[in-house]
């Protein structure tokens, strides 16, 4: 399934920073931030309140595989 045009122009709420769509895996990565936006239900959730804190080796990985996989915001 493509991910909607519309995700492609989210922003992390917290430091405004583009996103990177783990849209198979059911998250959101802002990379600057180092939060995991959760997408439940097919809708994104952008409460800072709501994301989960990612490691630095975590994020390097996950940013690694997102261009390896060429995901929209990698």
């Amino acid at each position: 399934m493509a991910v909607p045009p519309e995700w492609l122009e989210f922003v992390c709420p917290k430091c405004k920073q583009r996103l990177v769509c783990f849209e198979q895996e059911g998250f959101f990565l802002c990379a600057a931030s180092r939060l995991r936006y959760p997408i439940q239900d097919g809708v994104p959730v952008f409460l800072v309140d709501e994301a989960t804190e990612v490691a630095p080796p975590e994020v390097d990985r996950l940013l690694k595989q997102a261009k390896e996989l060429g995901l929209p915001g990698a």
